[in-house]
């Protein structure tokens, strides 16, 4: 089931997800774990004003996505920047393809115009669904992150909603 965010029940789940990225990948940059009250706060700055949700199954959150800021001038107000994360155990099994379905609709809604996702790559999972929802790719940047000893490249990918 997917459903907005609650920030008291769900920042510890979210954080156990996030955590495991930041650990064990270089799909985000962060390099230190976040603690269940920092996400907490993170959400709660982000699902005052942007869809927030996540993907519940037997009362455990399995995924969650949200569209935030993309940059901080007016002109920028009605773009967005998405984000999604599924816990390590439920890759490749829809979950990721639902939530985005219902965020890229809630965000026509709201009427937002653009919405742009930052890829680390490579990325194939990411990019494979990122394109299947319309997305394309309209930037890459050579070397511009660096963890676990080595440059990554950056992708950036737009839909016009």
């Amino acid at each position: 089931m997917i459903r907005s965010v609650r920030p008291a029940d769900d920042a510890g789940a979210i954080s156990e997800i996030y955590n495991h990225y930041i650990t064990e990948t270089a799909i985000t940059f962060e390099n230190d774990p976040i603690d269940a009250g920092l996400m907490r706060e993170r959400i709660e700055r982000i699902a005052v004003r942007f869809p927030y949700l996540v993907y519940e199954q037997g009362g455990k959150v399995l995924g969650y996505c949200y569209a935030a800021t993309w940059r901080s001038r007016t002109a920028y107000d009605r773009t967005v920047e998405t984000t999604i994360y599924l816990h390590k155990n439920w890759l490749n099994k829809g979950i990721g393809h639902r939530l985005y379905q219902d965020l890229v609709g809630r965000l026509r809604d709201a009427g937002f115009h653009a919405a742009v996702a930052s890829i680390t790559l490579p990325n194939t999972q990411s990019v494979a669904l990122h394109e299947k929802f319309g997305f394309r790719k309209v930037a890459h940047f050579t070397e511009v992150g660096y963890k676990f000893d080595k440059w990554l490249d950056v992708g950036f990918w737009e839909l016009i909603l």
